[in-house]
């Protein structure tokens, strides 16, 4: 009997990891997660503390079988509530996408969500295109707008064909080889350039993040494939 190795859950669990070290060395919330509304709560950096705590031992959890559900439980629960918290500025400014993007990226981590979440990606993408442009790399060809046009694309495409059903394996894996492309070309360059900025750290661990989501739900639809057959 074959047995397969999903690894979703292995990515997305050390991300929780270097989500938690990163907010243990700068003793803050990384840029994506901005618990804004607590800000001003006294002892703040016990917040701190018991977030990094649950982010690195449900990111250690969920690497095994036996802990896995609970680790996946707490993850998920810290993750939906850094989106819920984005619900006050998107009430505040509802004309303003970048508040329902916040949103939509920390749910995104909540896998089970990543088919909404992909819709709202594509918008991101195509609202703030000259923001996404300014993110790829100069030296790749044949330019920053043709890839930023590209990815929102591949983007709008992935989020059809997981809506519809129709190539949606197909679509996941893309989808999540094209964000671990960010991962490599983006994030991790902008972090060995400028290791001190907080924003580098985060950046690439919110992206690990997203890139473990996107894999759980290819292994989910794989593994669905594989007991259909």
């Amino acid at each position: 009997m074959n047995m397969k190795i999903y690894f979703g859950r292995h990515v997305f669990g050390l991300a929780a990891i270097l989500f938690g070290v990163v907010t243990l060395v700068w003793h803050d919330f990384n840029t994506w997660q901005q618990i804004r509304p607590l800000g001003s709560i006294p002892h703040r950096e016990i917040l701190v503390y018991i977030v990094a705590a649950i982010e690195i031992l449900g990111g250690l959890a969920i690497q095994w079988p036996k802990t896995a559900r609970a680790g996946a439980i707490a993850l998920g629960t810290i993750y939906l509530i850094f989106a819920l918290l984005w619900i006050p500025r998107i009430v505040a400014e509802p004309r303003v996408y970048d508040r329902w993007g916040n949103f939509f990226e920390q749910f995104s981590q909540v896998a089970g969500a990543m088919i909404v979440c992909v819709v709202s990606f594509t918008l991101e993408q195509l609202i703030y295109l000259s923001g996404t442009a300014a993110f790829v790399p100069k030296w790749i060809p044949p330019g920053q707008m043709f890839w930023a046009i590209t990815t929102t694309v591949a983007f709008a495409l992935a989020a059809i064909a997981l809506l519809s059903g129709r190539s949606a394996l197909l679509a996941s894996r893309l989808l999540t080889a094209m964000v671990i492309g960010f991962g490599l070309l983006v994030w991790l360059p902008a972090l060995f350039a400028d290791p001190h900025q907080l924003i580098n750290w985060a950046g690439n661990a919110e992206n690990l993040s997203i890139a473990g989501a996107a894999w759980i739900v290819t292994d989910f639809l794989g593994q669905n494939r594989s007991t259909s057959q």
